[in-house]
């Protein structure tokens, strides 16, 4: 197979779902250990009998979430905010809390002034 051919052909995204009833977040790079689901299962390619491991609802229970690493909210608002909304959930983690963390440290270099 050819280079061009390999690069024609697409995986498909590894989108998670969220249950609405209880926020288990279905994740097919992990699979499903209670109900032997190998990881990399689409949630697509689950049994129509597969339940929510948390609280037993049923598939359409679930959202799709999209791919994991990926910008939170919608689609036409990531324009916008500073370009804040482009970021991912674990930076905007690392930004708020390291802004806190920031702010600790110069809240304590304060005592070291006489």
């Amino acid at each position: 197979m050819s280079e061009q051919a390999e690069q024609a052909v697409e995986t498909p995204e590894l989108d998670r779902y969220e249950c609405r009833s209880c926020g288990y977040v279905y994740e097919p790079e992990k699979g499903d250990d209670k109900q032997d689901i190998p990881s990399g299962t689409l949630f697509a390619e689950l049994p129509a009998d597969w339940r929510c491991p948390v609280c037993t609802a049923k598939k359409v229970a679930f959202a799709n979430i999209g791919p994991a690493g990926t910008a939170s909210g919608f689609k036409e608002n990531l324009g916008y905010g500073l370009g804040v909304n482009q970021l991912t959930p674990t930076q905007k983690n690392i930004l708020i809390f390291g802004a806190l963390a920031l702010g600790f440290l110069f809240f304590i270099s304060l005592y070291g002034l006489q």
